[in-house]
């Protein structure tokens, strides 16, 4: 799971203003922010810049924090 969508809201970015940043088509944000996609770390490290020249404050282990273990 990622954050991205919750980032991005919290800093009053649109997500026009991301995908048009980014130069990537609307769905492919849209899915990414669903997580009906996962990015690349490459495409991941974009997004982070993306956001941060937007006017959020992030990194990538906020964005893109790691799945919780399940304790058995």
């Amino acid at each position: 799971m990622n954050r991205i969508r919750e980032i991005r809201e919290a800093a009053g970015i649109r997500q026009a203003a991301l995908y048009r940043k980014l130069k990537w088509g609307q769905s492919r944000i849209a899915n990414y922010e669903s997580g009906e996609r996962t990015p690349s770390l490459s495409d991941a490290r974009l997004i982070v810049a993306a956001l941060n020249d937007l006017g959020a404050d992030c990194d990538l282990a906020r964005v893109f924090p790691e799945p919780r273990q399940s304790a058995a």
